[in-house]
């Protein structure tokens, strides 16, 4: 193994210790980034290029005033066995031994240092982010982190924080920290306990530190940490709370944001931007390629990365093999039988399959509970143009999901095109209709680059690539959506336009000024309410002595879509719009007759779009209602791997 390079010689760093940046490997964190380079260590592609940074920056990081000392690493690690004890289960009252992994995260953090202008040697580090699967001792490790810079990192008035979203959150890890007090006889000898049920506070009086949780809310004026450890960042509903805790660091010298969580499913999230600066900084690259090749430039040297996944091709619920990429603790704290249940358990209810995937293995799914995997979408998502391809021709059904002042408005459009002969369950064979569809998205040009940022969603490139209509204003403008209403039904004729009530008054005046007529039916969102049935349906099955007609609703118009996608019986113009809606899009169910549909509140950014083309299909079909149709996760062929649903 090459040694180091030499040393500057400049004055700044003239005072570096002998002992900095000896010759490599010296101890557990080289002998971890080294087992993972070769392959020794299962590990993901970013756990990899973390390790790959390591060994780059022992090589090469004193030529730009980064430097190791293994003294520092080994003092921390030394910390924890001799002081620390585990809690609950079979590890009660156990000492502390971190896991290799552990190791190279806790050394890393504490034994890479850096120069300072002034010529003071300092941590490098400043901000932590780990992301792995869930039982992998992620909260512990933070805990120990706490307690050792509370009592042992020579910090005076040092304040420790266990901090989340909310108080509750916030004290789930910070009950971790107070049973690794209460185990340990030597933090009992020096720490000061405050309260009793719970306790709220661990004081160091000797240093004048303390160590406690702290959220948003309980915030009454601005701390200044010296530690902050953040749990479960994936819950965080935006980054008011990093970004308070990070206003106070400018009070300390070496401070440290130490971030910990599962894998999430809102890409529109603090933690996404975390997790996404955390894997360029590992690759060395700010434009990863889809394998993660690491580059090894210098993206940020002041953040440590150890980011969970699999590789692109794993699939965890065919090959264990990959198991271990998303829980480093593989085999300790988390056995091959647990891991298998959880398998079996995603395979027997889909339902649960993107929360496992999400906690257990590290896969960033599009929604908590997956509503219909992509590479089903993907199968009836086609480039066409349906306005050139169904000239003239007349467009059966519209739904129109209209917004407030801000929002996204959305329209959705289904023309009839023909038939294909489908098998039923009976063993007959019966030719159903077939169908294409396609949105239309408006929102306010003035406030798009604002809503881009607060929502995450690219508005102005949309709009650059003619994904959605932008007029000018700060408010939807309902004139340009009647318009085009009037355009389409003086070229096509529009059969039905589902609506549901919302503001739907304001547009129909808009309707009325370009003096347009058409036939409009009431249409729902939620789950509970049918519409009224129009009522020349009513009198046409009246005079035929049918049974009167059902009204739309959402379960039918959703079961009606399901039914289409898997029996390929739809075409989706291709829409990243409409893509992203769909992923994002959460289920509900009515616990008592079973009957699903979207919930807006629940889901993870804007679905209008797919809940104006379930609208448009379910008025197209004349809203079959959801006792006729199959749930989607009752028709999923149980042969076909969906696991790469996220």
């Amino acid at each position: 193994m090459a040694s180091v390079k030499t040393r500057p010689t400049s004055s700044s760093t003239s005072n570096i210790p002998s002992h900095f940046d000896p010759v490599y490997p010296t101890g557990p964190v080289d002998e971890y980034a080294e087992k993972v380079i070769r392959g020794d260590i299962v590990a993901g592609p970013h756990v990899r290029n973390a390790c790959r940074r390591h060994r780059d920056d022992r090589l090469n990081g004193p030529a730009r005033g980064v430097h190791w000392d293994p003294a520092a690493a080994d003092r921390v690690l030394r910390f924890f066995p001799a002081v620390l004890r585990l809690n609950g289960g079979q590890f009660e009252g156990r000492p502390f031994h971190p896991h290799l992994s552990q190791q190279f995260k806790i050394g890393s953090i504490f034994g890479w240092k850096r120069v300072e202008s002034d010529g003071a040697i300092l941590r490098r580090f400043r901000r932590a982010y780990i992301e792995e699967g869930k039982g992998n001792g992620k909260s512990p490790l933070a805990a120990g982190i706490g307690h050792y810079c509370l009592t042992s990192d020579g910090e005076a008035a040092a304040e420790i924080y266990a901090a989340a979203a909310n108080k509750d959150q916030a004290f789930v890890l910070f009950r971790d920290a107070v049973a690794m007090y209460e185990q340990s006889p030597a933090l009992k000898s020096k720490l000061t306990p405050s309260g009793g049920n719970p306790v709220w506070n661990l004081s160091y009086l000797k240093k004048r530190s303390f160590f406690r949780p702290i959220s948003r809310e309980g915030a009454h004026s601005g701390p200044r940490p010296y530690i902050a450890l953040c749990d479960e960042i994936h819950e965080h509903p935006d980054g008011k709370v990093i970004e308070m805790l990070e206003r106070g660091f400018k009070f300390r010298r070496q401070p440290l944001l130490f971030m910990i969580t599962n894998s999430g499913s809102d890409r529109n999230s603090i933690c996404w931007d975390e997790h996404q600066h955390a894997v360029k900084v590992a690759a060395g690259t700010p434009t990863p390629d889809d394998d993660f090749t690491y580059v090894g430039e210098v993206i940020d040297d002041t953040t440590f990365s150890y980011v969970c996944a699999l590789d692109k091709d794993d699939d965890p619920f065919t090959d264990p093999t990959c198991w271990q990429k998303a829980n480093p603790l593989f085999g300790v704290t988390l056995k091959h039988d647990y891991l298998a249940g959880v398998v079996n358990q995603a395979k027997d209810i889909p339902s649960k399959r993107n929360g496992i995937l999400r906690l257990h293995f590290c896969v960033w799914t599009e929604a908590d509970t997956s509503w219909i995997p992509r590479p089903l979408i993907e199968k009836v998502m086609v480039d066409f143009d349906p306005y050139e391809e169904h000239r003239g021709k007349p467009i059966n059904a519209a739904g129109l999901d209209l917004s407030g002042a801000k929002d996204l408005t959305a329209a959705a459009f289904v023309v009839e095109t023909g038939t294909k002969r489908i098998a039923r369950e009976d063993g007959t064979e019966a030719d159903l209709p077939t169908y294409d569809a396609w949105i239309e998205a408006w929102t306010p040009r003035d406030t798009m680059d604002e809503r881009t940022k607060q929502d995450h969603l690219p508005y102005r490139l949309w709009f650059e690539q003619g994904y959605v209509h932008a007029p000018e204003g700060a408010r939807i403008r309902y004139d340009h959506v009647a318009a085009m209403f009037a355009k389409l039904n003086t070229e096509h004729g529009i059969g039905v336009l589902a609506y549901d009530k919302y503001v739907y008054d304001k547009f129909a005046d808009e309707l009325d000024g370009y003096g347009v007529d058409i036939n409009s039916v009431a249409h729902p969102q939620g789950g509970k309410k049918r519409a009224k049935p129009d009522e020349k349906k009513v009198q046409a099955a009246k005079d035929a002595g049918e049974p009167p007609p059902l009204g739309l609703w959402m379960p039918g118009s959703l079961a009606a879509l399901e039914t289409l996608i898997l029996e390929e019986r739809i075409r989706l113009r291709k829409s990243p719009v409409l893509m992203g809606a769909i992923m994002a899009a959460h289920v509900e169910t009515d616990p008592l007759m079973g009957n699903q549909w979207l919930s807006k509140l629940k889901s993870t950014q804007k679905i209008d779009p797919v809940i104006a083309l379930c609208m448009a299909v379910g008025a197209a079909v004349d809203g079959a209602p959801a006792a006729q149709g199959q749930s989607f996760w009752e028709v999923l062929d149980p042969t076909t791997d969906y696991s790469k649903a996220a």
